[in-house]
C-alpha cells in the first residue's frame, strides 16, 4: 500500500504495479499504467483550461473507466469533484450547477445528449469522453499544494430531511482517513478483485474505488444489476473475491435467482452497508454462501463511508448490531443531556461519531452544519442502544418512530417479522395517519413473484410475534420500492403512495 499524500489522488492511484490490472468494464482491462497516465492527462487538461485550485468540477457518468480516471483526474488537480446522480431531473442538476458554482462538466460519451444542452443553457463548459487526446503526463503543470485536512476532494451528493440534495464536504484527509481504516479491518490486498454494482456518485461505492485502488486490487464494473443472474456469471467468470451491496442487493441475489444453488470458490468475503438488512436474510445468506465472510457496516456520507462494522465471528451472538467504531473512528450513544447511555440498558441515545473521517459539513448551509455537526463531532440522528459488550444496535431514526394508540413501534422490529416470509424481497414500514389511532402501521411490500402473498396471509404471520398495535393496518404491494440516490428506501415517496383503506394491489 501506498504511503500517504497530501493529495489523496496521489495515494489511490499509486497502488498497483504498472500491468497490474486495476478494473475491468466489459471488454475493456484498464491497468494502473494507464490509469496513472488518464489521472495525469485530465489533472493536466483541467490546469490548462485555466481551472484554479478548489474549483468545482462536475462528473456525470455510468461506472467505468472514465469515470474512475476523471474522478481521480479532477482530485489530483487540487480540483473538487462533485458526482452527479446520472438519473437525476433537470431541475436538480440545475439545482447542484447553481449552488456549488460549478465551473466544468466532465460527461460520458454515453449521456452526452443527455447533459450537454443543459450545460449550455447554464453557460458551464462540457468536456465529454473520449474527446481530444488527453495531454502526455511530462506536460502537467506544478500541482498545486493541498492542505488535506481544509481542503476539498469532492463534494457527495446526500439526500436530506426534505429530500432535496444536500452536498456534503469532503476533504483529502477525510477520504485518506477512512479508506485507510476500512483497509485495515477488511484485510483488502492487492489480491482482491470486488464485484461493483454501486453507483460511484455514492460514497458506499466510491469507497471500493478508493480502497481497492490504494490497496492495488481490482474492481469489476457491472451496470447491469436488473439481470441479477448475469452479474452472478461475471462474479464467475472474473473470479471476484468480494461483493458489497446494499440489502435490496442481496434480497434480489437471494430470492430472484440461483445463489444458493451455484459455486463461486473464490468469492471469499460480502459487504452490506446503505441500511439494516433483516436478519432473515443475513441467516439466509450466510447460509447460501458460508465460505464467505460478511462484514456488516453502517455509515453516512457525512462520516466520508463507513463509521462502524461488526466483526463476521460475532454474528452469531451479535446478530442485528452495526458494531463499534472504526480504528480511526469513535462511536458514542448519547442521551439528551449529552451524557452515554448505559451500556446494558434499555436506553436509547443518538449515535455521535468522531475522527478523521467526519466531514467539513454542508456546502454553503451552516444553518444544516450547526444542526449535524456541533464541538467537532457528528450528530448522526440515527437512536441506538448499547450491549453489556459495548456493541451498538440500531433502534430508528427518531423521527421514523410510529405512534398507534400512543405506543412507540420501531418499524425495523415489524420488517424484521415480515421478512420471515420466503416470499418477501423487500420490506419497508412506515406510519400513516389513521382516524381511530391516531397513526397506524403501513408495510409496502415486494415479492418475488405478483399475486404469491396475500395480505391477510402476511397479517396472520405478524399476529403470531406481535401485539395488535404492530400489526399492519395497510399492505400494498409494489413491484418495486422507490430508492434515494444512494440505494436507501424513499420512506417519504411511500408516504404519498399511503391508501385510504386496506389494499393489496400491484402498482
Amino acid at each position: 500500500m501506498s504511503p500517504p499524500s497530501a493529495n489523496v489522488a496521489e495515494s489511490i492511484i499509486s497502488g498497483g504495479r504498472a500491468d497490474a490490472p486495476a478494473a475491468f468494464y466489459r471488454d475493456e482491462l484498464l491497468t494502473y499504467g494507464e490509469l496513472r497516465a488518464r489521472v495525469y492527462g485530465w489533472a493536466a487538461r483541467l490546469l490548462e483550461q485555466g481551472l484554479i485550485k478548489g474549483d468545482r468540477v462536475g462528473l456525470f457518468s455510468e461506472n467505468s473507466p472514465f469515470f474512475i480516471a476523471a474522478y481521480l483526474g479532477v482530485i489530483r488537480a487540487g480540483l473538487c469533484v462533485v458526482p452527479f446522480q446520472v438519473d437525476a431531473g433537470d431541475k436538480t442538476l440545475q439545482r447542484v450547477v447553481s449552488s456549488t458554482g460549478m465551473k466544468r462538466i466532465l460527461v460520458s460519451a454515453r449521456f452526452r445528449s443527455r447533459l450537454q444542452p443543459l450545460a449550455e443553457r447554464l453557460h458551464v463548459p462540457v468536456d465529454v469522453e473520449p474527446g481530444d487526446p488527453l495531454p502526455e503526463a511530462n506536460r502537467l503543470a506544478a500541482l498545486p499544494e493541498v492542505d488535506p485536512y481544509r481542503d476539498l476532494a469532492s463534494l457527495m451528493l446526500t439526500s436530506g430531511s426534505t429530500g432535496e440534495p444536500k452536498a456534503v464536504m469532503v476533504t483529502h484527509r477525510n477520504i485518506e482517513g477512512n479508506t485507510r481504516d476500512i483497509l485495515q479491518y477488511t484485510g483488502i490486498t492487492a489480491d482482491d478483485r470486488a464485484m461493483v454494482v454501486l453507483p460511484f456518485h455514492h460514497c458506499y461505492g466510491a469507497s471500493l474505488m478508493h480502497t481497492h485502488l490504494m490497496a492495488g486490487g481490482s474492481l469489476v464494473l457491472n451496470n447491469r444489476f436488473m439481470f441479477p443472474e448475469k452479474v452472478l456469471d461475471e462474479i464467475q467468470e472474473r473470479r471476484c473475491t468480494g461483493l458489497a451491496g446494499v440489502p435490496a442487493t442481496y434480497q434480489i441475489l437471494l430470492r430472484k435467482t440461483r445463489l444458493a444453488q451455484r459455486s463461486f470458490p473464490s468469492l471469499r468475503w460480502l459487504q452490506q452497508a446503505g441500511g439494516r438488512l433483516p436478519n432473515p436474510f443475513i441467516r439466509e445468506l450466510r447460509q447460501a454462501l458460508p465460505h464467505a465472510r460478511l462484514l456488516v457496516m453502517y455509515g453516512q456520507t457525512e462520516a466520508t463511508a463507513r463509521l462502524s462494522y461488526l466483526p463476521p465471528e460475532r454474528l452469531d451472538d451479535k446478530l442485528g448490531s452495526i458494531g463499534k467504531g472504526l480504528p480511526g473512528t469513535r462511536l458514542e450513544v448519547l442521551s439528551p443531556d449529552g451524557t452515554p447511555v448505559r451500556p446494558g440498558s434499555d436506553e436509547v441515545g443518538e449515535i455521535v461519531a468522531s475522527g478523521e473521517n467526519v466531514t467539513l459539513g454542508y456546502w454553503n448551509d451552516p444553518e444544516e452544519t450547526r444542526r449535524f455537526y456541533r464541538d467537532g463531532k457528528l450528530h448522526t440522528g440515527d437512536m441506538a442502544r448499547v450491549d453489556p459488550d459495548g456493541f451498538i444496535f440500531l433502534v430508528e431514526r427518531a423521527r421514523d418512530f410510529i405512534k398507534p394508540m400512543g405506543n412507540r413501534v420501531s418499524p425495523k422490529e415489524v420488517e424484521e417479522v415480515i421478512a420471515e416470509l420466503p416470499e418477501i424481497v423487500e420490506v419497508a414500514v412506515i406510519g400513516t395517519p389513521d382516524e381511530i389511532l391516531g397513526e397506524a402501521v403501513a408495510a409496502f411490500v415486494v415479492t418475488a413473484r405478483p399475486g404469491e402473498l396475500t395480505a391477510d396471509r402476511l397479517r396472520d404471520h405478524c399476529r403470531g410475534q406481535l401485539p395488535n398495535y404492530k400489526i399492519p393496518q395497510h399492505v400494498e404491494f409494489l413491484r418495486v420500492l422507490p430508492k434515494t440516490a444512494n440505494g436507501k428506501v424513499a420512506k417519504e415517496e411511500l408516504k404519498k403512495l399511503c391508501p385510504k383503506q386496506d389494499r393489496a394491489d400491484v402498482r
